[in-house]
């Protein structure tokens, strides 16, 4: 199979940008892939003693200590996996682990609020493949489902700013069939078509458009995943995939972004690859807001002509070559990230007690639970978080005591500071609870909380 342009000149931009953060070993393999980052430290194996002590157990202002050996130097989570996990996508299996949080509970597991627990923990890493650059969940799939939640203002807003994008930039013209890989996040695309007159297909045959939002990371499976999407696409079709990428995931230190059942976080430059490996080229790319940074991309087959490549994947290829997207030293950042935030979150709620404030969360998000954990927050530091949804009334945050609550609280008698967990609900939130605000309380976004 011939080699996408976008692809041969993304590695020799990867490699240019790559040569001052780290030494090269070696030349890559016989498919092109990037040369193996040499580290001279020793081999970690992810499934060996967990870390979880070393950011969670262990004092703060330790931890940092705590992760490296006697020289100083960083031992452990950024070192090559001897026999380690297999790669999801292209089944490699020499890669560095790049993030541990150790043995958590099933972030979507919500147990009954009178459920005393102790909640089963499972291992939560990130492993980065050396040979595609995906990055990845390790383990086996949870059997836990999320109670379904309420889908946010901003994910449906999103959704329709992209359709109307894509209408601009001529990618419906033409176009009469749609499909779409249904996606825990929701955000649904088909009535957006079908008003633009791009009909569902409900025979389960080809596609002139397949869509993909946010819905691939949740297949274990990542190279039988992307082959089932491509096979769909109709001679002449689109295969549109939606993505938090890793860019944004590590350039902001959105360290819990990992989480049980999110099995990939895509580098544009990993997804490139993988859709050059089922004969599609990346022709088109738009980035939106939404999560801090995400990027929904345009791919035809190779050998058809569809619309010609324009510059907006040759920048997002730039912009991770220049962060560092493959350099396991670079993505490991996230580690750090973690220890700050969970410290920065406790010494928030400690601070607030200290000074007589009342506080409640607000989104019992997925994400929320290892910061959480993290930061041994119980129910004594926040008394309940709030919810909309009421499939999560009357359970428990995992690994916590704290109970999940409808919003009849902030209505009534709001709380002087409201802890957000799903900075994208801002605008929406305001909106709905203005006594938060208006009786001199303010709204707080967890994600800033770094120490």
């Amino acid at each position: 199979m011939r080699t996408c342009s976008l692809i041969r000149g993304a590695r020799a931009q990867e490699e240019r940008f790559s040569r001052w953060r780290i030494g090269w070993r070696g030349r890559g393999d016989a498919r092109g892939a990037p040369p193996v980052p040499h580290f001279t430290s020793a081999r970690y194996h992810p499934y060996e003693e967990s870390l979880c002590s070393r950011w969670m157990g262990v004092p703060m202002a330790d931890a940092g200590a705590a992760t490296r050996g006697q020289s100083g130097r960083r031992t452990g989570r950024e070192e090559a996996v001897a026999s380690g996990p297999a790669c999801r996508s292209c089944s490699g299996r020499s890669g560095h682990l790049v993030l541990d949080l150790g043995k958590l509970p099933a972030c979507d597991h919500f147990p009954g609020s009178d459920d005393p627990g102790p909640d089963p923990g499972y291992p939560l890493q990130m492993w980065l493949c050396s040979s595609c650059g995906l990055a990845q969940l390790v383990g086996e799939p949870i059997a836990a489902e999320e109670p379904r939640g309420v889908e946010p203002d901003a994910l449906v807003a999103q959704a329709a700013e992209a359709v109307e994008r894509l209408a601009g930039a001529g990618w419906l013209a033409g176009r009469s069939r749609a499909t779409e890989f249904p996606s825990p996040h929701g955000g649904s695309w088909l009535g957006l078509l079908a008003d633009r007159g791009v009909a569902p297909v409900t025979d389960g045959g080809p596609a002139d458009l397949v869509i993909d939002s946010f819905g691939m990371m949740h297949d274990a499976d990542q190279r039988a995943a992307l082959w089932r999407r491509a096979a769909q696409v109709a001679p002449g079709g689109t295969l549109l995939l939606q993505y938090h990428s890793l860019n944004t995931i590590v350039s902001l230190g959105q360290w819990n972004a990992l989480r049980h059942g999110h099995f990939a976080y895509y580098s544009t430059s990993a997804l490139v690859g993988m859709l050059e490996a089922n004969g599609f080229c990346a022709r088109a790319a738009w980035l939106f807001d939404l999560y801090g940074g995400t990027v929904l991309l345009a791919a035809c087959r190779e050998h058809e002509a569809g619309v010609a490549p324009d510059g907006s994947v040759h920048a997002l290829l730039a912009e991770d070559a220049q962060l560092g997207v493959r350099d396991p030293a670079v993505v490991e950042s996230l580690q750090d990230h973690a220890k700050a935030h969970a410290r920065g979150l406790r010494e928030w709620l400690l601070a607030q007690r200290v000074a007589g404030r009342s506080v409640l969360g607000y989104g019992a998000a997925s994400r929320a639970v290892a910061l959480l954990c993290g930061a041994g927050v119980d129910r004594g530091l926040l008394p309940g978080i709030v919810d909309t949804s009421p499939a999560k009334h009357g359970l428990r945050m995992p690994g916590t005591d704290i109970p999940i609550i409808g919003p009849a609280d902030l209505a009534l008698q709001p709380p002087q500071a409201v802890l957000l967990f799903v900075p994208d609900l801002l605008t929406e939130v305001r909106r709905a609870y203005p006594a938060v605000e208006g009786s001199g309380g303010r709204w707080v976004d967890a994600e800033a909380l770094r120490a």
